[in-house]
C-alpha cells in the first residue's frame, strides 16, 4: 500500500464510496435499456451459473467489437480437452451476439463493475486460471484483485491511440503500476507496444490485429436473397459505421452522384442503430426508409437507413465499394477488413488511427480509397460506379491487402499456451 501510486489510491476509495449508488445507477441504465433486467446480479459480481470443471480462459472486451475479435482465438484455446472460456463484456448488445455465437465450452457473463466488492465475489466464485484483456480494457480494482489471487493476467490485441498515451504520460506512475500487472501485453502493432513499453508494461510483444484473422461476417440467406431482390441491380452507395458529422457529408455526395446515377441508393448503416430516426430527419424529403421498421427498400427509396444489429454482413455483400465511418470525423476509423474480406472496395477520411496499419495495407493494394470531402467521396464513387469491373478488381485488392495481415491469432495462440502452462506450475 505504501508504495501505491496516489491515483490508483483515489480511485480505490473512491469505488469503495460509491459502491451504495451502484445498484440505483444500473436500474438507471437498465431503463434506458443497457442493462439485461434478468442479469443485473452478474454485475454486481454475483455468478449466473455454476464455474464449470478444469481449466478456465477468462476473457474480457469492452463491447462488441472486442468480443467477436477473439471469436477464432477462443476456438484455437478450446482445442485441448477439459478448458473451458469465460468471456465478460459490459453491453447488452455484445451479450447477446456471444449467445449466438459463442462455441461449446464457451460462456459469457456480464462483467462485474469495478468496486472492490463485486469484483471480489466474481473472482471467488469463477477462479480463472488467467485473465486475457482484449484491447486497451484496463480496470484497476479488477486487475490488482486478480494479480493479487494469483491470476496471470495478459494483455491481447493491445491498442493504445496517441490520445490515450498522452493521458497516461501524466500518471506515469499509475500507468506503471496498473500496466505492471500484466504477465505479457501483446500489441497489435510496433507503435502500441513502444508505447505500452514507454509506460512501464513488461514483456511486450507485437501479435498483430486479430480482426485480421476473423472469419467474414455472417449473412442470413433469406435476408441477403431478400435485399438483392428489392435492390434488383440499382447502383449503391454504401457508408457504415458512420458517426454524427459524417452522414451529413454522405447526403450531398448521393445527390450529386444522382445526376448520373438516377436509380442510385444509398444505404447509411449508422454505427449506433438508435441515431436512425436522426438520419432520418437530415434526409428532408429524400425519399428514406429505415430497416428497422420497414424491412426492404421500395423501387422508390433514394435512402435507406441500415439501423439494425448484426447485419454489415448482408450490405457488404450486395455493395461494391463503402465509406468506412469514424474516419471523417477524429474519432480514428472503424474496422476496413469486414469489408474487405468480403471484396468490398473501401473509403475512408484521414482519421484512420484505430486500424492504421490495415488501412494502409488495404489502400497501398487498391491503390485509393482515401477521402476528404463530399466531392471526394462522390468523384471516387462516380469512377467506381461507372465502371464495375474496375471496382471488382479494387474490392478483389482489398482482398487481399486485408489477407496480408493475417497470422495474428496463432501468434496469440502460442503465447496464451505458454502463459498457462506458467499458470499451472
Amino acid at each position: 500500500m505504501a508504495n501505491t501510486p496516489l491515483g490508483l489510491l483515489a480511485y480505490r476509495f473512491a469505488t469503495l464510496a460509491l459502491t451504495p449508488a451502484v445498484p440505483l445507477a444500473l436500474r438507471s441504465r437498465m431503463k434506458r435499456g443497457k442493462e439485461d433486467a434478468t442479469r443485473l446480479g452478474e454485475r454486481l459480481g454475483h455468478a449466473g451459473r455454476a464455474r464449470p470443471e478444469g481449466a478456465l480462459i477468462w476473457i474480457h472486451g469492452a463491447s462488441v467489437g472486442e468480443c467477436l475479435s477473439v471469436l477464432p482465438l477462443i476456438g484455437e484455446l478450446l482445442k485441448v480437452p477439459g478448458r473451458h472460456v469465460l468471456v465478460t463484456s459490459g453491453t447488452v448488445t455484445s451479450a447477446k451476439l456471444m449467445a449466438e455465437r459463442l462455441p461449446e465450452r464457451a460462456f459469457h457473463q456480464f462483467a462485474p463493475i469495478d468496486t472492490p466488492g463485486s469484483i471480489a465475489r466474481f473472482l471467488a466464485h469463477w477462479q480463472p486460471d488467467i485473465g486475457l484483456f482484449v484491447d486497451s480494457e484496463i480496470w484497476p480494482n479488477m486487475l490488482s484483485q486478480a494479480r493479487a489471487r494469483g491470476t496471470r493476467l495478459a494483455i491481447v490485441n493491445g491498442r493504445m491511440s496517441e490520445r490515450s498515451f498522452n493521458g497516461w504520460r501524466h500518471a506515469p506512475k499509475t500507468a506503471s503500476a496498473i500496466l505492471c500487472l500484466f504477465d505479457l501485453c501483446l500489441a497489435q502493432d510496433s507503435q502500441t507496444a513502444e508505447r505500452l513499453k514507454l509506460l512501464g508494461a513488461r514483456d511486450v510483444r507485437v501479435s498483430g490485429n486479430l480482426k485480421a484473422d476473423a472469419p467474414p461476417l455472417p449473412a442470413d440467406e433469406a435476408k441477403l436473397l431478400g435485399l438483392r431482390t428489392a435492390i434488383a441491380g440499382r447502383p449503391i452507395l454504401l457508408a457504415t459505421s458512420t458517426h454524427p458529422g459524417e452522414d451529413e457529408t454522405i447526403l450531398p455526395a448521393h445527390d450529386a452522384l444522382k445526376r448520373a446515377h438516377p436509380d442510385l441508393l444509398t444505404i447509411i448503416a449508422p454505427r449506433h442503430p438508435q441515431r436512425g430516426p436522426e438520419i432520418a430527419m437530415l434526409c428532408g424529403t429524400r425519399p428514406t426508409l429505415r430497416r428497422s421498421e420497414t424491412g426492404e427498400p421500395a423501387r422508390d427509396t433514394a435512402i435507406y437507413i441500415a439501423d439494425t444489429m448484426g447485419e454489415l454482413g448482408l450490405f457488404y455483400r450486395v455493395a461494391p465499394f463503402a465509406f468506412i465511418g469514424g474516419s471523417l470525423v477524429p474519432h480514428g476509423g472503424q474496422n476496413p477488413l469486414e469489408p474487405a474480406q468480403l471484396d468490398c472496395a473501401v473509403m475512408a477520411g484521414p482519421h484512420t488511427a484505430n486500424f492504421a496499419p490495415a488501412y494502409e495495407a488495404i489502400f497501398a493494394a487498391q491503390g485509393a480509397g482515401r477521402v476528404q470531402s463530399c466531392a471526394d467521396i462522390a468523384t471516387l464513387a462516380g469512377r467506381l460506379l461507372g465502371d464495375p469491373a474496375a471496382a471488382r478488381a479494387m474490392g478483389e485488392a482489398a482482398a487481399c491487402g486485408a489477407g496480408a495481415l493475417g497470422g495474428a491469432v496463432e501468434k496469440t495462440r502460442t503465447a496464451i499456451e505458454a502463459l498457462l502452462s506458467h499458470a499451472r506450475a
